[in-house]
């Protein structure tokens, strides 16, 4: 008799543990992935989580571009206006005008000529030569160039067809 008491022991044992582990199953299963009550994340659960992200940013970022205003392809004429992006754009400049440059504002010559306007203090820095440009200096095409200080540096227009790229806040004189 204890040998059928061992066995029945043994397979009441199983059984209780067999019914835990399906009972654990079955509740794991009613909960929601990465919730409180099932902190382990699945795949699914997070390329799902990666598919909302990604709608949720097209969705901004079209969203944002749809309140912009349509910049113009080419700028109007500026009469002393002072540019308060700090984006990258053109500025034209015709025979005699002076675009003179803020404390920080980058400068690049993308066409015509023009030279350097300078101050006492020194002149324009040249990060491509690493060099100083002096006054009436001939700006070279193509390099980056920073106004160090606010004092009245920048480039003249020496032709009709000057066009700047620029960061940075600044001031064309006619």
């Amino acid at each position: 008799m204890t040998k059928y008491r061992k066995k029945l022991g043994i397979i009441g044992i199983l059984f209780i543990v067999t019914l835990l582990i399906i009972g654990q199953g079955v509740y794991a299963n009613n909960k929601e992935p990465g919730s409180k009550e099932d902190p382990i994340v699945t795949l699914s659960y997070i390329e799902q989580r990666i598919e909302q992200l990604k709608f949720y940013i097209d969705e901004k970022i079209s969203s944002s571009q749809s309140n912009q205003p349509a910049k113009p392809q080419q700028p109007t004429e500026s009469n002393g206006e002072t540019s308060k992006e700090n984006t990258l754009e053109l500025v034209y400049l015709k025979t005699g005008e002076r675009f003179i440059g803020d404390t920080g504002a980058e400068i690049i010559l993308r066409m015509g000529t023009a030279t350097a306007i300078t101050s006492y203090r020194g002149g324009l820095s040249d990060v491509t030569e690493g060099r100083d440009i002096q006054a009436n200096e001939s700006i070279p095409a193509n390099h980056l160039l920073i106004v160090p200080r606010d004092d009245g540096r920048g480039v003249v227009a020496k032709t009709d067809d000057v066009i700047l790229m620029v960061r940075g806040n600044y001031i064309v004189e006619r």
